[in-house]
């Protein structure tokens, strides 16, 4: 039977391994594959989570280490996973900025916009000599998140109060820069980008509340809007440039503008497959779920919940071509080090080994052969 399920994923379900490398408020930089040891056990993580049928995985390159100086690069943080990746037979989408970049370079510079086009074009001609892959890129996660943290909270470098809008307007020209420079070097690249989607509940019912709530939740799509070219178009944004729209959702994305969390289950909640229908249209792009989980004892059920609003999303024909879960491997806290106990593997051993998390691995098994019934049903098929 030919199916009408396309997608340029080697699998559904996928994992991701936490590669975020900023510079705290103290100064202090945060590099989430050292922490997990993910650096040293790339091989053996990738065959890991490639024997729970994750054959796709998100995963990313630390633009510091690689880029020292000015023009100078060093792959060696990168190419062994590269290889890695290739042995294990996995798939691999990468971030080429995950919220860091070198010491030498002001995020605030035109030179920054040059340097990122520049680094993502090398990277590019590195990927294409180990690999005739089609890539799969994203060019920079969560614009509008890091915009917020590092432009409005001053938690991140550059350590900014009231420059978020700024600071946003500065990341989307560096997007769109290392988004055409990628594709350069391979046209056949596929580019996914990845925002928090979030909910937002009035506080009342009465208009002046229900105004804010909705302009407070509206503002989640400004990146994409910029990079598609629809707002403030100046910025360099196209359509052809958004092309594959990735949400990162967890249990705290729905909140009042006062800053309380609405909990699932609450008669405000609003179901996600409603959300994931919203985008769908806002859009007329391919979506996946770019990043999902939960901690604890909470992580089953919580891909229980996920799994289910995106099947009912597809089955309306919403083309949701895959769901994350992320991170895959427990790791330290950004901030205080403090262990989150949100994987599928549990932090490595001195010879790289982690322990599996059985109830959610029970819970993705189920979940992969539901959607493996799903895509061969002629019901159920989703149309890219």
């Amino acid at each position: 039977m030919q199916l009408a399920y396309t997608t340029p994923f080697n699998s559904y379900f996928m994992g991701g391994f936490d590669c975020a490398s900023h510079r705290r408020r103290d100064g202090a930089r945060v590099d989430s594959l050292v922490a997990q040891r993910h650096d040293r056990f790339a091989a053996q993580d990738y065959a890991a989570v490639a024997a729970h049928g994750l054959r796709t995985v998100r995963d990313g390159l630390r633009w510091h280490l690689i880029e020292p100086s000015r023009g100078t690069y060093d792959w060696s943080s990168w190419r062994p996973m590269l290889r890695a990746a290739r042995e294990a037979g996995v798939q691999v989408i990468w971030d080429l900025w995950h919220y860091g970049h070198p010491d030498w370079l002001d995020i605030w510079s035109p030179d920054f916009v040059e340097r990122i086009a520049a680094y993502a074009e090398a990277a590019a001609r590195v990927l294409a000599e180990e690999t005739d892959e089609v890539p799969i890129w994203c060019p920079m996660n969560e614009i509008s998140y890091f915009a917020y943290m590092a432009g409005d909270q001053a938690e991140w470098l550059p350590y900014a109060s009231g420059e978020g809008v700024a600071l946003k307007r500065q990341l989307i020209r560096a997007a769109i820069a290392a988004t055409d420079a990628v594709r350069r070097v391979d046209p056949r690249a596929r580019i996914l980008w990845c925002e928090p989607c979030v909910h937002i509940v009035p506080q009342s019912m009465s208009p002046a509340d229900v105004t804010e709530a909705r302009i407070m939740a509206e503002a989640q799509w400004e990146a994409f809007d910029m990079l598609a070219g629809r707002r403030e178009p100046e910025l360099g944004g196209r359509p052809d440039v958004l092309d594959i729209v990735g949400l990162n959702f967890y249990s705290h994305n729905q909140w009042t503008p006062a800053g309380n969390f609405v909990p699932m289950g609450h008669h405000s909640w609003r179901p996600f497959s409603t959300m994931l229908t919203d985008i769908a249209s806002r859009y007329g792009r391919p979506v996946i779920v770019a990043e999902t989980g939960a901690e604890g004892s909470a992580r089953a059920a919580w891909l229980s919940y996920v799994a289910s609003e995106v099947e009912e999303a597809r089955e309306a024909g919403v083309p949701v071509q895959g769901v994350c879960l992320y991170p895959v491997c427990n790791y330290p806290g950004w901030n205080d080090g403090r262990l989150c106990p949100t994987g599928l593997l549990g932090m490595a051993d001195d010879q790289g080994s982690r322990p599996v998390h059985q109830p959610l691995a029970r819970e993705l098994r189920r979940r992969q052969d539901d959607f493996e019934r799903a895509v061969a049903s002629p019901v159920l098929l989703a149309a890219e």
